[in-house]
């Protein structure tokens, strides 16, 4: 009988060992997971944040580009070096393309802030080149749009070069309802 309890006994201790072993092991496992859920939602909030320091930086650039036109559209000294047309424009013209830049590019960067879908995006353009000026400012800045190739700006230009086929070629007063616009994808 005393074998059996010193068997027993040491059954017993090894028994406890293993066990305590297994619970270390879980506690261990259970710790490592918690910290890697921690060091998740710490890089998820940093990328979240780094987002936001993007499109806050943007919005930043879009402000800057807006004050750069308007001291170009004020001072014909400083719009002569935005002058990058090819065909010769009168200063009135100028400071019209200036303008209609600005209004492209706020168009523009609507949709790459989300402001607007895609096709809110080709709407508002279909309105913006109703205007003359506007269709002129496009031609003569074509050479610029040619050199942004494989860009999402040439795809949106490409876009509005399509528009702008079609509205010509329509034989309807009806421009509002001219083109197909496009689905985001």
């Amino acid at each position: 009988m005393g074998t059996k309890s010193v068997g027993l006994r040491r059954f017993q201790s090894v028994t406890a060992v293993g066990l305590g072993m297994v619970a270390g092991v879980i506690a261990a496992v259970t710790a490592q997971r918690n910290a890697s859920d921690a060091i998740n939602r710490r890089l998820e909030k940093l990328e979240e944040q780094s987002d936001n320091q993007r499109w806050s930086n943007r919005a930043v650039q879009q402000r800057l580009h807006w004050e750069l036109l308007s001291k170009a559209i004020d001072d014909p000294d400083l719009a002569e070096v935005l002058d990058l047309y090819e065909a010769p424009v009168t200063e009135r013209q100028r400071r019209q393309y200036l303008f209609a830049n600005a209004l492209y590019t706020n168009l523009l960067w609507n949709h790459r802030m989300g402001n607007y879908t895609l096709d809110e995006f080709f709407k508002h353009a279909r309105g913006i080149f109703q205007n003359p000026v506007a269709r002129e400012y496009w031609e003569a800045t074509r050479h610029q749009r040619d050199s942004l190739e494989g860009t999402e700006e040439a795809e949106l230009g490409s876009l509005i070069d399509d528009l702008l086929l079609q509205l010509d070629e329509a034989d309807t007063e009806e421009w509002w309802v001219v083109g197909e616009p496009p689905t985001d994808t």
